[in-house]
């Protein structure tokens, strides 16, 4: 599979946030979210073809209990299955970082579902076509379903506006009615759209109390706090 970079650094978002953990990000994505903050991951991949056995050694070597697979959208490769399997083999800890577009039968401990609202699209007149089909692949909330049945779950939406808290608390309200059961509310999480500390600084005291009003979880986007937005952190 692809792989874009592998290094350890602590959990910057979610549930787990300051965890000590290895990255594993895969490189490659079927979204074009227009403020991805991984772009050599999605707009123009970079990478170089690793075999299994390898990144399984490279991870390792880095020592930390917690393994982050995450991309771009590592579910685009197979081979991740097969990755996350060894890992738990290993008795480490394995979070898979998703948009929840594409179903894959790989095991995790933690399954970190990000739904993209309908204003991550890319401009409409950005070539190739990716406003149309980000518009279209965004959305599925049947395999959205199937991971959450698969290990315990977080759902971190990434807002700016008060039109994306609505959208999505909409969708959440939808995959309560689909899922039997329902959605763990604590497992909610509203995010601050930001590729810099400045814009969450300026971004975040705002959804802070939007969150207040809703009940859902702020989830702080630590680490461009903490590092920056740059490459192996």
């Amino acid at each position: 599979m692809r792989i874009a970079e592998i290094y350890a650094s602590l959990q910057g978002e979610g549930l787990l946030a300051g965890t000590p953990s290895t990255f594993v990000r895969t490189s490659g994505c079927n979204l074009r979210c227009r403020w991805c903050d991984t772009p050599f991951t999605s707009w123009e991949p970079t990478g170089e073809d690793r075999p299994v056995d390898e990144i399984l050694a490279a991870v390792t070597a880095l020592g930390q209990r917690h393994v982050v697979v995450t991309g771009g959208e590592p579910l685009l490769f197979s081979e991740v299955a097969e990755l996350c399997r060894r890992l738990r083999q290993e008795s480490l800890h394995v979070t898979i970082e998703t948009a929840g577009t594409v179903l894959l039968d790989a095991p995790a401990d933690l399954m970190s579902i990000s739904p993209k609202l309908a204003s991550s699209a890319p401009p409409a007149d950005t070539p190739s076509g990716w406003h149309a089909r980000h518009q279209a692949s965004r959305r599925r909330d049947d395999v959205i379903l199937a991971l959450m049945a698969m290990a315990p779950y977080q759902l971190k939406f990434v807002v700016e506006s008060s039109a994306d808290i609505e959208e999505a608390l909409q969708w959440v309200d939808d995959l309560e009615r689909a899922k039997p059961g329902g959605v763990d509310r604590g497992r909610v999480l509203f995010m601050p759209q930001g590729r810099t500390a400045e814009e969450l600084e300026a971004a975040t005291p705002w959804l802070a109390g939007e969150c207040l009003r809703t009940g859902v979880q702020l989830a702080p986007r630590h680490h461009i706090a903490w590092f920056g937005n740059k490459r192996g952190t």
